[in-house]
């Protein structure tokens, strides 16, 4: 079984309507619908928007559902001009760019506890992944992401990040489902589409191009789990 989780419905509800044998079970709140995707045994959720949300799914998928691995997939800004708007990044490592207890002497971004500022996604799936994208021909980036409690919407915060991270991407959720999977020794990796360039136009590409960004997620979710 496949772990898949999604912040919002527009990156969901189209993988879903192709799931065959759809069973429905709400844990904390949270709604997990299980079945068949091309073949392959999934368990899908729809988490909500930001890392607490993002954490909470996906440990209650890991103790309840026990899936052989999870994505978290949806839509991201870029932070760089290899990735336009619709072209995917795959997850080589994971930050949380909002971490902060560098007044304590800790390098920004370092995560109490797992003891790290870089949390490595699973090579294989990075692997599988990125080769389903390459036959389908869509401009994919293998590169590190980073997430925080912000919609990136201006030039000084995206190059902070950049600086910073050298991450190629940023989200809400991302670090959190990372940080999770990690402590409990699941492998994962984090699947994105180019939604918005995460500067000053992000608020108006964000609501233009959300939908097909997501789209494209789906074409290669599916692609993967065909394979």
């Amino acid at each position: 079984m496949i772990g898949i989780i999604a912040a919002m419905d527009v990156e969901m509800k189209n993988l879903r309507a192709f799931m065959e044998h759809p069973e429905t079970e709400k844990l904390s709140g949270i709604e997990f619908v299980s079945g068949v995707i091309d073949g392959t045994q999934v368990v899908t959720a729809v988490c909500g928007i930001g890392k607490v949300a993002a954490a909470m799914c996906a440990e209650v998928m890991i103790l309840h559902y026990r899936p052989e691995a999870i994505i978290n997939t949806g839509v991201a800004g870029t932070l760089t001009p290899e990735l336009s708007i619709g072209s995917l990044v795959v997850s080589k490592s994971v930050v949380q760019h909002d971490m902060d207890t560098s007044a304590l002497g800790d390098p920004i971004g370092f995560i109490s506890g797992i003891n790290r500022i870089e949390i490595p996604a699973s090579k294989e799936l990075v692997d599988r992944i990125s080769a389903c994208a390459k036959v389908m021909g869509v401009s994919t980036k293998i590169g590190i992401i980073a997430s925080g409690d912000q919609f990136i919407s201006s030039t000084e915060k995206k190059d902070y990040i950049v600086d910073k991270f050298h991450a190629v991407a940023c989200e809400m959720e991302g670090g959190a489902v990372a940080q999770v999977c990690y402590t409990n020794q699941m492998p994962f990796c984090i699947l994105r589409a180019i939604s918005d360039s995460a500067d000053g136009m992000s608020t108006m590409d964000y609501p233009t191009f959300v939908t097909m960004a997501a789209e494209q997620s789906v074409k290669l979710l599916r692609a993967f789990l065909r394979r």
